[in-house]
């Protein structure tokens, strides 16, 4: 309430606590008959500690050589603030929307959103709540990140990847180790778990949103690859076995198999009863959960290997990125405006966001912030030296300020070069 104090004493802002630490927001409109947005973000992250080789403390925000270091600074407090100054700026400015918005704020995105983004989305859905489209992180501006891109792409998320993780355990007689059996827990299990990494799940490329990335990508690639990118009626199969090669790629041909835990055995003398591990897996737009389920069993093929779904869920539908599609084609305008030279594309998401927990509220859901991504950025996604530059902030104020205003229009917008002045 102290940074943002217009925001929060402000007539036409009305904030309710959900869940005790999310926080919903409703900016009133002053034309009813406009169908209000979502701007969703969220304020937990992961965690981080300064002895895994920060440059500084993770949770300082001290400034280096013109970049903010901090967990959070990527995912997803940029947007976060960014969102909430714009509005601050907005108001202080005498602004009254037409178009009345939602701002969400979940506390538990990174554990899945099943109090934060799942209590507000009932919230909404219960006061019969229909929105326009949802903007949500995601996906960025990348510059110098995809092999051979020429220039920088605005990637707008349309979709996201399913999800599952799976847990797949063995159970054997347990014995002393000196009279080991010819086959153990740990060694059936080791086997299942070596047949799924040595049989990835099927090519898929070109039959989800990921074409559509390509696609309009196409023309900022040299030969041969825009060539091939402008056919991929025809060249889908030979593009997909190009991007299976690196893992940041492979991520948009298929369904991707990671196991992330193996536990098995007490002591090094005792054969173990028992050993388990879970297997993470992103499942691609064009395959069902049920259909991974089933892979995974004929895959596995041993009667022996317990299979069990822990958690998971289809990948989300796809939102419409065509000329007729508002929300995006505000987006697309928004990150135009700014910054005229880049290349905007529909995008899919290889993680998740709390945006899935709202697709009984609106068909277009989308998922971008104007972060920019060059090469070495996207390790920090989770990872070590996570920061945001002191003028990348600044954009995401400005992106939001403009777009804000930019909803107050009825029809999907015609494309110009007007600004707006903060």
């Amino acid at each position: 309430m102290t940074a943002f104090p217009t925001v929060f004493s402000s007539k036409l802002v009305h904030h309710q606590l959900v869940a005790n630490y999310s926080h919903l927001f409703w900016v009133q409109g002053s034309q009813p008959d406009l169908v209000p947005y979502l701007l969703l973000a969220h304020l937990d992250v992961v965690p981080a500690s300064e002895s895994d080789g920060w440059d500084a403390p993770p949770f300082s925000a001290k400034e280096i050589d013109g970049f903010i270091y901090g967990r959070g600074t990527i995912d997803d407090k940029g947007a976060l603030m960014g969102i909430l100054q714009a509005l601050e700026y907005l108001l202080m400015k005498g602004y009254a929307p037409r178009r009345g918005f939602y701002i969400a704020l979940g506390h538990d995105e990174e554990a899945r959103g099943g109090k934060g983004a799942v209590n507000i989305a009932r919230l909404l859905k219960e006061r019969g709540v229909q929105l326009s489209f949802i903007l949500d992180e995601g996906l960025a501006i990348v510059d110098g990140v995809i092999s051979g891109l020429q220039g920088p792409a605005a990637l707008i998320g349309i979709s996201e990847k399913g999800w599952a993780t799976v847990k797949l355990s063995a159970t054997m007689a347990p014995g002393h180790s000196s009279m080991p059996p010819r086959e153990t827990s740990i060694g059936i299990l080791a086997a299942a778990i070596n047949r799924l990494e040595e049989n990835p799940m099927p090519r898929l490329f070109g039959y989800g949103p990921e074409r559509q990335i390509f696609e309009h990508l196409a023309h900022k690639f040299r030969l041969p690859l825009n060539f091939i990118m402008s056919n991929l009626w025809l060249f889908s199969p030979l593009l997909a076995r190009v991007l299976e090669r690196k893992p940041d790629t492979n991520a948009f041909v298929r369904t991707t198999t990671a196991v992330t835990m193996f536990n098995g055995g007490i002591k090094e003398n005792i054969i173990p009863a028992y050993a388990e591990a879970f297997v993470n897996l992103r499942i691609h737009s064009a395959q069902t959960l049920q259909e991974v389920l089933d892979l995974i069993h004929s895959t596995v093929a041993d009667q022996r290997v317990k299979i069990e779904l822990i958690h998971g869920f289809d990948p989300l539908p796809v939102s419409s990125a065509d000329e007729r599609a508002f929300g995006f084609q505000i987006v697309k305008k928004t990150v135009l405006e700014m910054f005229p030279t880049v290349t905007v594309a529909p995008g899919v998401c290889i993680g998740n966001t709390d945006s899935r927990h709202f697709s009984d509220l609106t068909r277009n859901i989308y998922r971008f912030a104007p972060i920019w991504f060059k090469p070495g950025d996207p390790q920090r996604f989770h990872g070590i030296n996570e920061r945001i530059s002191k003028k990348n902030y600044e954009e995401l104020v400005e992106f939001y300020f403009s777009l804000i205003q930019n909803c107050d229009i009825k029809n999907v917008p015609e494309a110009h070069s007007s600004g707006h002045e903060l």
